[in-house]
């Protein structure tokens, strides 16, 4: 099948299905008029990979998990690696999500010194 539809069918972009090819996730043929040509199997890899990236991982994250991307990867048992990896990225999200917090309380306390109590908390 070509790009357009594998996009299609997968829901995603012809440009993010480039992307996945880039980083080695997926592989295509040329046909010899140079389009892509995808097999069947690239349906289920692409949506694994979509499935891993909703859940926050990362392209580079879900390289550990190459070995099982042509399978139902929401289905099998984690490895200790895929553990990790996944560990260590929500490590990174609550990191991230503690730091926003922080700002957002900042930036509401000051907002609320300048306008004499005037503004309502969003938390």
């Amino acid at each position: 099948m070509r790009i357009g539809e594998l996009a299609r069918t997968t829901g995603t972009t012809a440009r993010a299905l480039r992307h996945y090819e880039q980083a080695g996730l997926i592989f295509s043929e040329r046909a010899s008029n140079g389009y892509r040509i995808y097999d069947e199997q690239a349906v289920v890899r692409v949506r694994n990979i979509r499935y891993l990236l909703s859940a926050g991982l990362t392209l580079d994250d879900v390289h550990v998990f190459l070995p099982c991307l042509d399978g139902d990867v929401a289905a099998a048992p984690p490895s200790d690696t895929g553990l990790r990896v996944a560990q260590e990225r929500l490590a990174v999200l609550n990191e991230r999500i503690a730091a926003q917090t922080e700002a957002r309380d900042r930036l509401e306390t000051a907002l609320r010194e300048q306008a004499g109590g005037r503004v309502r908390s969003v938390a």
